[in-house]
């Protein structure tokens, strides 16, 4: 999910042509692209005020300040689309400009040997260039895209943009491919077969089940018993609150993160299905701390989930609740799962939890190989 280490070099024509698909707005719409460009541009001025408040204590600030750029660039990207010019091309022109040194590089890739490096000659401190930034991004608020000086206008926003990233000590690569892998991974719906299997070269006794079914059942006291190929498995579960809120249920949400990410270190500590036979990989990723990064997922998730009718009607998650997920799982091998898989598995997760919380209880029918999660009546329950 947060993608591969970026490649030494991004053609900036790969980039545009990646991430067009992921622009859901329409060609007309011109308004939600410069009110996203302006909030993203005072983002990028948000992550330099911390550190200038937290100074040290603010570790993230390259990570953050990486990412913002590579939000600015998206929307400046959907802008220029909404003007019929390429983003390279205006690239190129300001590059083409004063006040840049070339210098000419050795290439790693054989296919492109040399490559000229363009750098600003004067660059100002950081904070100087974002003011420069927020200001161009103004005048860009008032752009008309049938204006001959709308080009002009975002040909000036560029020229602050590149020194900007230049200022800021960011990797240019890693802000265009790293924002390829966010976007995409939100907005493109991934191919199966590049979707990762975590335990597929592990002997199946250290496997997360193909397929499973799991009866969830509440007795007289009000906890919640889970019962697997005929046995229990874990500890009965209340709510642990005031307000009952079906939390007793929760472990759904193991469920659907097993059968849709095919991951859940706590559904293999219950089954006793860890991968025991690489003590890096069960230290790591099935252990002590990967139980208290999916318990404490759910548990994030789920407050959110209350505040709207646990997504009843809804068909996509907030991008703001992905990115919080995404930052939750950090360092996991679950992070290389998209954005998109996770909105699914948070979504077909809270459908079942849904209905067991309805009926007090129900089963919960997993298939991995499907990537689904569903509920049926048990048996005492009815049809």
């Amino acid at each position: 999910m947060s993608g591969s280490p970026a490649s030494p070099h991004v053609l900036l024509s790969e980039y545009e042509q990646a991430i067009a698909p992921t622009d859901r707005f329409a060609h007309s719409e011109v308004t939600p692209i410069l009110l996203g460009l302006f909030g993203e541009v005072g983002s990028v001025m948000s992550t330099s005020k911390k550190l200038h408040r937290e100074k040290s204590a603010f570790t993230g600030f390259q990570r953050d300040v990486e990412e913002e750029l590579g939000d600015t660039l998206w929307y400046v990207a959907a802008l220029c689309r909404r003007l019929d010019v390429k983003l390279s091309d205006m690239f190129a022109q300001v590059l083409g400009g004063s006040g840049y040194a070339v210098s000419i590089a050795a290439n790693a890739d054989p296919a492109h040997p040399v490559a000229q490096v363009m750098t600003t000659k004067d660059i100002a401190p950081l904070d100087s260039v974002l003011l420069r930034l927020g200001e161009q991004t103004s005048r860009l608020l008032r752009i008309d895209v049938a204006d001959d000086t709308a080009k002009d206008k975002v040909l000036n926003f560029v020229q602050v943009y590149i020194e900007a990233v230049q200022a800021a000590g960011v990797s240019f690569s890693a802000v265009l491919t790293n924002n390829m892998a966010k976007a995409c991974g939100r907005f493109i719906t991934p191919d199966p077969d590049e979707l990762p299997d975590f335990d597929a070269d592990f002997p199946i006794e250290e496997q997360l089940p193909r397929t499973f079914e799991i009866e969830i059942s509440q007795r007289a006291d009000g906890r919640s018993y889970l019962r697997w190929n005929g046995v229990f498995i874990g500890d009965p579960l209340s709510d642990n609150i005031a307000d009952e809120d079906g939390y007793r249920f929760h472990d759904v949400f193991h469920f659907a993160n097993s059968a849709i990410l095919h991951w859940s270190p706590t559904f293999r500590a219950l089954i006793k299905h860890k991968r025991k036979s690489r003590k890096d990989v069960d230290e790591a990723q099935d252990s002590g701390r990967a139980i208290v990064i999916d318990e404490g997922l759910s548990a994030y998730i789920f407050s959110y989930a209350k505040s709207v009718n646990f997504f009843e009607d809804q068909k996509t998650v907030s991008f703001d609740l992905l990115k919080a997920v995404r930052n939750f799982v950090r360092g996991y091998e679950v992070e290389a799962c998209p954005l998109h898989l996770w909105e699914h598995a948070i979504l077909q997760g809270y459908e079942v939890f849904r209905e067991v919380r309805k009926n007090n209880g129900g089963i919960i029918v997993g298939n991995r190989d499907q990537r689904t999660l569903r509920y049926k009546f048990a048996g005492n329950q009815g049809a």
